[in-house]
This record gives C-alpha cells, structure tokens and sequence, in this order.
C-alpha cells in the first residue's frame, strides 16, 4: 500500500500503431493495446545528473589497487548497484566530457541527497551552453540557493549513479528508457508543464510581464490565473488561451485528471462551496500549494477555481463534474482501488517528493515513485498500461549533449544561445518568439508490459512527445497553433506492440534504497 497516498487520504477524507483497435467504444478506442497511461512528471534533473554514468555505479570502498565488490559494502550506506548482462550503454560522461568543463562533472553519494538548488532561467541555461561548447554552466548558472549551505556554481556539475537512484537504474534495466529525449524548450518550472499539456507556451492573456512574458511566451514562472488559491495582489496570475491535451480527451470523451499531492481541495466529495484563504493553506501533505504543479489551472476550460472535489469517486476522470478533472493524490488512489482510473492519469507528488533540488532528495522522490508504481504494476489494469516518469527541466544542472534547436527565436533581450550576434536562430516569418529549444537533455523511462527490456531507446523525442503519445494513442490529432507536437519525434521505438501481451511482467522494488524485491 503506497504511505504517501494512505497519508494524504486520511488527510483529505471521505507508439507503434497497430491496424487493430484494442477497443470497442469510440470513447475509449485506443490504437495500442494501451488503454491506461500514467505520466509522473517529477521535478529539476538533467539526464547526466542521474544517468551520466549508467550503467556502472562506482564502488566507493574500492582503491586503485583494491577495487571494491559492490556486494561487500552495505555498510557504506548506499545501495549495491550490480547491472544486468548485456545492458546497453549511453550517451553519457566519458573522460573526454570530463576534461571540456573547467570543472568537471564530479559523483554525489548517498549522503548527499540534499542539495542547493541551481538556476534554470531561460537565457541563463542558454548561455551555458556556450554557442555548442556546453562548457560554461559554472560560469553562467548562477549561484545556488539553499538549503542545505554553502552553495557553490560548481555544484550543478554533480551527478548521481545506481547507488543513490537505484530505483530508477532498476527500471531501466527491466523496462526502457530513452537517452536522447530533452526539455521542449530552455527554462523553468511552468514552461515544462506547459509543453507536456499544450505543447506551448505561448498565447499568454498578458503579452509582456517584464522577466516573466516576453511576445506573449512565459519565460520564467507565473502563477494560475483560473484558481481562487493564487492571489492577484501578491501573485503574477496569468490566464493561458490556447487549446490543451485536456479539452481535446474531452472532446474525444476519454476520461482523464490531474492529481497533486499538495492541492488543497474545499471539502469532501460532493462539497459545492469554493474553498477559502485559510482552505487553501491547508493542503493535504502539509506543504504549501504551488500553482506552478497544476497547469490546467491556467486555462478557463480546465481548471477548478474553487478547488472543489469530485461528487463522487465513480466521478473522477469525468467531464461536467464539479472538479473539473483537478484533485488530490487521494483521489488518485481511491479512483485506482475502485477500478476507476482515468484513461490518462498525470502525477504530481507533493513537494518533498518531487525530487527538486532544496525542497527534496532522489531518496525521498525513491519512496513516492516505488511506491506508486507498486501499487499500478499490482492493479488489475497493469497489462493495458504505461507509466512515464520524466521530468519538467533541468534545474540547470549540467548535461553534456548540446541539444537541437527545431524552434528558433531570435528575441536579442532573452535569446544568448549562439551569441549576441547569433541569438538562438533565424526564426521564420510568423514564428513565435521566445520559445528557443529543444532544452536540456532530461531522463524519460517508460514502464510497461509492452516496454522493451533493459532497452535505450536513441531517437530524437522531447517532452511534447509524451502528448504526441497520447494524442495517437486516442487519436485526438495535433493542437495547432504552433505547439511543438507538430515536431514532436515518436516514442514508440520504446515499445514492443507486436508481442503478446505480458500482463504478469512486473518489478516490485523497495521504497527505502530502490532494491529488486520481486521481477517478472
């Protein structure tokens, strides 16, 4: 049973495309045999960071002349990492990536997890990269910030193995992961949200916000302008006008939602009144409600100002019900129980779950994601399902790969890609501006019974591609208005639809140190 989820719930009370439709009802026809997807998008880390060196964990016991047997060190702290055989190898940092930086990339172990949190500004990660020598993010990231102190610059060429995010090496060995997937675009927290619902960033309600909006592009982190928890006085509350994933699943009548841990809801199931000030304080984990992790709250057609929970659990995922598709994690668990998952399930875990630098450790993001995705691999529902964990930017920490540039912007007060002179590209007549990307290279694994084993999957994909997904998946068709699932590359080299299915595939890991429990 997931202790997060039992927490918050005592808390809050109450592709390949295949010819064949896996399906029998227009609402719920799928073009795999993928009738559930789960995306749980975590927070602030590059690829390198977590998988630079994968799949070879350093034994920290060993010496030059005695190397370590990673078996023999639980003492240590951390957890033994052993790979596969035949694991394929990745991208990743090499002697040669070492020796580019005048700081090199450098292990952070067990003890620690905690760390500052860097700077991610869309023209700050612009200028790390340095015109394509990728050997400036010391100089150009900007100081971190606590806790824990002092914080350095160098500190973003940090880096973590098997032994601390074991779990996440554990489900690259039995399932698939990509290494050549990237931020949409350069920059923040929103700007990330924003590209996995809509693809975009643009059609803002205020076309400038000085370092915030710039040609009507978000550019640095904005509050929701559609929730009654975002005070127009203190906040920058902004209105998004654009079509997103979910009006399009409404649209096709497949159910979906939006699940935050730290989303304050007005009362329990059926509650009509809108929540209030203090209500909005008082969010399920205890931490404090950011706007930020809710992104269909920015849109009028996709949002639950009042914050008020579904009128029933059988209700969750579905449209004209007062929650309006945005709930708490609980809501998550107790639709699941119920056999009552929503076709398209986003994850946001609260806070101190996230995995974002300061705010919380890839130990404690560990707990949150073995345990939610223990309790999906042991539902009835696991054999038609895939899970996506990936990632919203960068935080700023490095990555060594220089990333395309498919969207150009040439924006001389924002966009420092190229150079003063060169700017992030010559954009085309009409173009959008400000959305300079594809960004930072970030992890992406996908979980599944149709995922291939032990797999790396190389091609071209980014965040917009998880919509594309779902977006073939159901057959919605494409957002327009320049969103980037128009350019988003497939991620269906990740899966093997042509096999028969594997409904008992599974890998139960434990929460603590990410450890094979049972494999499938």
């Amino acid at each position: 049973m997931l202790k997060h989820l039992c927490r918050t719930a005592g808390l809050i009370a109450a592709a390949s495309i295949l010819p064949t439709l896996w399906a029998s009802s227009p609402a719920t026809t799928t073009t795999t045999p993928i009738k559930y997807v789960v995306v749980i998008f975590q927070e602030n880390n590059s690829f390198d960071h977590y998988f630079g060196t994968y799949p070879n964990a350093l034994c920290p016991l060993g010496t030059a002349s005695t190397p370590a047997i990673c078996s023999e060190y639980p003492a240590s702290g951390e957890s033994p990492f052993v790979p596969l055989p035949n694991t394929p190898s990745v991208n990743g940092i090499t002697p040669a990536v070492s020796n580019a930086s005048a700081v090199a990339p450098f292990r952070l172990d067990r003890s620690q997890a905690l760390t500052c949190d860097n700077s991610n500004a869309y023209t700050v990660e612009q200028n790390a990269y340095n015109s394509g020598a990728v050997n400036l993010f010391p100089n150009n990231a900007g100081l971190a910030t606590g806790p824990p102190t002092p914080c350095t610059t160098d500190l973003l060429m940090g880096y973590y193995d098997g032994n601390t995010v074991t779990a996440l090496w554990n489900y690259a060995q039995y399932f698939a992961m990509s290494d050549n997937y990237f931020d949409t675009e350069f920059g923040v927290t929103e700007e990330g949200h924003q590209n996995l619902i809509a693809g975009s960033t643009h059609t803002a309600s205020v076309a400038t916000i000085s370092g915030k909006i710039a040609n009507g592009s978000i550019i640095a982190n904005v509050e929701a302008g559609v929730d009654d928890c975002v005070s127009s006085t203190s906040k920058t509350p902004v209105v998004m006008t654009n079509t997103n994933v979910g009006d399009l699943l409404t649209a096709a009548g497949v159910t979906w939602g939006w699940f935050y841990g730290d989303f304050p809801q007005s009362g329990p199931y059926g509650t009509l009144t809108p929540i209030t000030s203090a209500g909005c304080l008082s969010t399920p984990s205890g931490n404090t409600y950011n706007s930020h992790y809710a992104p269909f709250m920015y849109y009028q057609t996709t949002s639950n100002p009042g914050h008020l929970p579904p009128s029933s659990v059988a209700a969750i995922g579905t449209s004209g019900d007062a929650a309006n598709h945005n709930y708490a994690l609980a809501d998550f668990q107790n639709a699941l129980t119920n056999g009552n998952l929503p076709a398209v399930t986003f994850l946001k875990a609260p806070t101190t779950e996230t995995g974002h630098p300061s705010n919380s450790t890839p130990l404690e993001e560990q707990t949150f994601l073995v345990d939610t995705i223990n309790m999906l691999q042991q539902s009835p529902l696991w054999s038609q399902m895939a899970i996506f964990i990936t990632y919203d930017d960068s935080d700023g920490w490095y990555d060594h790969v220089m990333p395309p540039i498919v969207n150009q912007s040439n924006d001389s007060s924002n966009d420092t890609l190229a150079g003063s002179t060169l700017l992030c590209g010559t954009p085309q007549a009409g173009a959008f501006l400000d959305r300079c990307g594809y960004g930072t290279r970030l992890p992406l694994l996908v979980i599944s019974p149709y995922a291939k084993q032990n797999y790396v999957d190389h091609a071209l994909t980014d965040t917009s591609s998880v919509l594309r997904f779902i977006e073939d998946n159901w057959n919605l068709g494409r957002l327009g208005n320049q969103s980037f699932d128009a350019l988003a590359g497939t991620l269906d080299g990740l899966f093997d639809f042509t096999d028969t299915p594997r409904p008992g595939r599974e890998l139960i890991l434990k929460d603590s140190d990410g450890t094979v429990v049972t494999a499938q």
